[in-house]
């Protein structure tokens, strides 16, 4: 270490004495005293940049000149002088390095600047970039490690990754139950099957996506373009290319000009419901001619006037389509497939609405699917129903069963929870009257009695007990009188009774049982998918309103539910006439938020598409 001479004392007690008072009292004394201002500071500057291996001392004149001309040269210089770098530091100062900085020009980093020699004007500061400021230096981050940032109770957050592409993002595996199906889509084992895909998908209306906009305002504009969306969907439909297509949400003004023709090209066949009133969009079932062909369609509206239960404008669409087998398998057949689509109204303070209109399609697709010996051909019901996973709407469906009676009609869909209000809507029993026609076993009356019965009952010598009756026996008034015509007066036989319509009136009522508080159905059916993913340890989301994840969308399918069965476990049904072979898998609600929510770049809608294979058995007549 070089001895320490008499500058280098000097040097050091005058940046003490600046340490100490600090740039805050040179910036107070400006106004009063801009001469011993200028001095102190151009002092301190020369001081600081002076060489300290110079032995000979100098004198105040001295240092006068030499500060003038050491500060127009670090003016004009936009780097140091390498003789500067070069030379030894001035101070071995314990503590914080110092070090050159920018000029900070805001109010709070003025205690730190050094003023410029003749400029006190801040117009004048800020014009000269080269001039410098002393501030502590930060200390240096090591440049073999990337930065990470900290948060409490998150650990170390890594800087963010280069962006993945949204099909990476939104990559959803086929889940395979069987074997892979040959070209015929039949398949051999313990009998040959007739293979099908079905697809249920709300594509999201544009009038109603434009009527709630703030639900989308985490979207590009862009991208809920309606051509835009229109091109992915059918990309969509394309890539995965089902069978049957059950679509809600569906604009009437699109499906006739735009999607309508285009399935059409595809080689669907296509059949659409709107919903009543003033609504512009309803469901549809698109099929493919080459693989079923159609016995019946039957659209379903909510919508009963006079009803207080049921004045919203929800619609539904059933459909009955026989199986087109392949003629190299000689004489065989599957029996007729019936195909539900709806869309159940949203509000969730509305259950009982919810379980009518429920109630009214379950009937519908009991007449729909009843065979001759009274059992049901295989049935699949999919759709947006608005209620999550084991809700008292869902479980009715897949149980069969459901005991409402008291239940808050919040609770039914499950979709929010208003237990904190006051006032709380309560089911009562009966849910609906029995004017709807339809019975708690969700069974239109006419289904409930045989055919023969009713035939049997007007038959003959039912029609002939109006003969004698009383009102047959009395003479009109006003009736003219003619000989042979009117003049006579029909005779009771010996022993016909008077009231014999009066004795027959009960039979004419038919029987319609109703239970108290309790609404079943024997459509026996199961969810193709199990509401959750194991690998992951969370639940499936088929749609995310305001960023939470949740499952409304379903396709349910003939099947019987086993009733302790594990909730890892695929197949969770006992396989009857129709069998799940496959299903797209669905997403979690970290990996949608990874992909900015619904809709996006690569989903166009507010809600997955489901997919599911099926296999039907094939006998021989």
């Amino acid at each position: 270490m070089a001895p320490r001479g008499p500058d280098q004392e000097e040097c050091e007690g005058l940046l003490q004495q600046w340490q100490e008072e600090g740039s805050s009292q040179v910036l107070s004394t400006a106004s009063e005293g801009p001469l011993i201002d200028k001095g102190l500071a151009q002092s301190s500057l020369a001081l600081l940049m002076d060489n300290p291996g110079e032995e000979n001392a100098v004198s105040e004149d001295k240092w006068s000149s030499r500060q003038l001309s050491d500060l127009r040269a670090a003016e004009n210089l936009d780097e140091p002088s390498p003789e500067m770098l070069e030379e030894e530091p001035l101070l071995e100062v314990e503590g914080p390095m110092w070090a050159a900085v920018p000029m900070q020009t805001d109010p709070q980093y003025a205690d730190c600047a050094v003023l410029p020699v003749g400029a006190l004007a801040t117009e004048q500061w800020e014009e000269d970039p080269a001039v410098v400021a002393w501030s502590i230096a930060p200390e240096p981050l090591p440049q073999e490690e990337a930065p990470i940032w900290s948060f409490e109770g998150l650990g170390q957050l890594q800087p963010p990754p280069v962006e993945i592409p949204y099909h990476e993002i939104l990559w959803r595996e086929w889940e395979d139950f069987s074997t892979q199906p040959d070209a015929q889509g039949l398949e051999a084992g313990d009998g040959p099957q007739f293979q099908f895909t079905l697809m249920s998908y709300n594509i999201l209306a544009q009038d109603l996506m434009q009527q709630s906009s703030e639900l989308y305002l985490h979207c590009h504009p862009d991208i809920l373009n309606w051509n835009y969306r229109f091109m992915n969907l059918m990309q969509e439909f394309q890539h995965w290319d089902p069978d049957i297509l059950c679509l809600q949400e569906v604009q009437e003004d699109h499906y006739w000009e735009q999607l309508e023709p285009s399935l059409r090209m595809m080689g669907f066949t296509c059949f659409y419901k709107r919903r009543t009133g003033c609504k512009t969009d309803g469901c549809a079932v698109c099929y493919k001619p080459t693989r079923f062909r159609l016995l019946c369609a039957s659209p379903v509206e909510y919508f009963r006037p006079g009803l207080e239960l049921l004045n919203r404008d929800n619609v539904g669409l059933v459909l009955l389509l026989q199986p087109l087998v392949p003629e190299g398998l000689g004489q065989v057949s599957a029996a007729p497939l019936c195909v539900a689509n709806t869309h159940i109204l949203y509000n969730p303070r509305r259950g009982d609405v919810k379980l009518a209109q429920m109630a009214i399609l379950l009937a519908e697709v009991d007449k729909v699917a009843r065979l001759s010996d009274g059992s049901h051909c295989p049935i699949v019901l999919c759709g947006d129903l608005n209620s999550v996973p084991d809700s008292p709407l869902y479980n009715f469906i897949r149980d069969g069963e459901l005991q409402y009676h008291g239940m808050p009609a919040w609770q039914v869909s499950g979709q929010e929870d208003f237990s904190h209000q006051l006032y709380q809507r309560k089911l009562q029993a009966p849910l609906w009257p029995s004017s709807l026609g339809i019975t708690d076993c969700c069974q239109y009356v006419t289904s409930c009695h045989p055919k023969r019965s009713e035939r049997r009952k007007y038959g003959r010598d039912f029609l002939l007990r109006f003969r004698f009756c009383s009102i047959a026996c009395q003479r009109p008034v006003g009736l003219v009188l003619m000989e042979g015509v009117t003049d006579t007066k029909p005779e009771r036989p010996a022993g016909w009774a008077e009231s014999v319509l009066e004795e027959d009136t009960s039979e004419l009522e038919p029987a319609f049982p109703r239970t108290v508080g309790t609404i079943q159905h024997c459509l026996h059916l199961t969810s193709v998918y199990t509401h959750f993913l194991p690998q992951r340890g969370c639940p499936e989301v088929t749609t995310m309103p305001l960023g939470l994840g949740t499952t409304v969308d379903y396709i349910f399918f003939s099947a019987e539910s086993y009733e302790n069965g594990n909730r890892t476990d695929h197949r969770l049904y006992r396989d009857g006439t129709l069998k799940l072979l496959g299903r797209l898998s669905l997403l979690s609600e970290e990996i949608l938020w990874a992909a900015n929510g619904l809709p996006n770049p690569f989903c166009s809608s507010d809600h997955l598409c489901l997919l599911a294979s099926f296999g039907m058995e094939v006998t021989a007549p």
